[in-house]
């Protein structure tokens, strides 16, 4: 089964916590607090494996989570990180955010990776937490929960060259016969449900070329299945547009095949209308074949497109076309500027300019308090130990948060949401 489209799950392992302990060895009175810190949570990664041409697996199984970190221990042990999560993705995947729709990688060598969501930080021991005033803290931070998110891996096909034409041109009698792909070939429409991928080789020179299935008009408004093929015509520097010369199925005007298929790649995007292409009628053995060849060569020689009859049963033709498709790849990537970074770091949750804070009016009448480290400190913090909340308190002043409260208006009483927590606010906290 051939998929090229899903819509998945992706959640990071969570943060271990933190641990509060103290020494309690023989002779040594009063021992410190040693609690370890917890392991940070393992990321989810997409790794390019050329050896995959489908996204099939991800048709079966839709949510993937990571190892979660596990919690520091006594005698500052800290916790052991949790193993990232690595799922194989064929060359040619574009990751987008399913919310936004932005995208967010775009994999196409073999071994690059994308962190599509990080794990969550380990929390500190009690013994980061021990200051002049504050000997012996009992308390130490949570693990933070990992990123979640769910994306869209949408794959398309890396080829040199893209065969394309109306249904039953023999597009796939064509790869057959000039590389080793062994697609299905049946003598009615639409035979070809999936793209195919060959390797064709001609003198020094080899091209991978894609036998896209067949276009019918209205492809770009969606038409048959047009938007799924389509897609794979697009990362190919050369077309080949494949003709039928015989006139079977209907074919009335092989000219008016040709509009046809020009129209729907030039509807699908601009870019496709402007792209090298050499045109290739097939078929030239049959009867009747030789008349609609005259007419498709003087169409091409107007048009300024190359043009070569050919016989994908036969043979006939194949040579010099392949020659010419050959040096045409091999001038258009010696043409091509070479590519710059493709996503290789990783993805940032968080940019740096949203590590600000700020407060607006809550649906409630409350407020809600935004930032990174902001909601990166409540989440950290054990609600159920005071000392730890007076110590967040304290923190948060220190951030500023109270000041920017009283700025915006917030009253004594009031109630404050910063991420999962709800405060009563009280003004003119006091300091560390």
């Amino acid at each position: 089964m051939f998929i090229d489209e899903v819509k998945i799950h992706v959640k990071a392992g969570d943060g271990g916590a933190g641990c509060a302990s103290f020494r309690r060895e023989a002779h040594v009175p009063k021992g410190g607090p040693d609690g370890g810190d917890g392991g940070p949570g393992g990321d989810v990664v997409l790794q390019v494996d050329t050896a995959l041409s489908t996204l099939l697996d991800f048709h079966y199984k839709r949510h993937f989570k990571s190892e979660r970190g596990t919690h520091g221990k006594g005698s500052g042990r800290d916790g052991a990180t949790g193993d990232e999560l690595v799922l194989p993705v064929p060359a040619g995947t574009i990751v987008r955010d399913a919310e936004t729709g932005a995208v967010i990688g775009d994999l196409t060598t073999h071994g690059q990776r994308l962190v599509v969501v990080r794990g969550g930080g380990g929390g500190r021991g009690n013994r980061h937490f021990v200051t002049s005033t504050r000997r012996a803290p009992t308390f130490a931070e949570l693990g933070e929960p990992g990123e979640e998110r769910w994306i869209e891996l949408e794959l398309k096909m890396l080829a040199d060259a893209a065969l394309v034409g109306l249904p039953s041109v023999g597009k796939s009698s064509l790869i057959a016969r000039i590389s080793a792909a062994r697609p299905k070939i049946a003598d009615y429409p639409f035979t070809t449900l999936v793209p195919n991928l060959g390797v064709a080789t001609s003198g020094e020179h080899s091209f991978v070329v894609a036998d896209v299935p067949g276009l019918i008009e209205g492809a770009s408004d969606g038409a048959g299945l047009g938007h799924e093929f389509l897609r794979h015509i697009e990362r190919s520097a050369l077309i080949l547009h494949v003709v039928d010369l015989s006139g079977s199925y209907e074919r009335r005007d092989p000219i008016e095949d040709i509009a046809v298929i020009d129209g729907e790649l030039a509807a699908h995007a601009d870019e496709l209308a402007a792209r090298p292409q050499i045109v290739v009628g097939n078929k030239i053995d049959m009867p009747g074949a030789e008349e609609n060849s005259s007419l498709v060569a003087a169409w091409c020689a107007d048009a300024g497109r190359e043009y070569f009859p050919v016989s994908a049963v036969t043979g006939d033709g194949i040579g010099p076309m392949l020659r010419a498709v050959a040096a045409k790849v091999h001038e258009l990537r010696l043409s091509t500027p070479a590519e710059g970074p493709m996503y290789e770091a990783e993805y940032r949750y968080a940019p740096d300019a949203d590590r600000g804070i700020s407060v607006t009016r809550a649906e409630d009448g409350g407020w809600d308090v935004m930032g990174r480290d902001v909601e990166r400190a409540v989440i950290r913090t054990d609600m159920s130990n005071e000392e730890a909340v007076a110590y967040l308190q304290r923190k948060l002043d220190r951030m500023g948060v109270e000041a920017r409260l009283l700025a915006a208006g917030a009253r004594d009483g009031d109630t404050v949401h910063i991420g999962p927590v709800s405060f009563e606010f009280e003004s003119h906290g006091e300091s560390e």
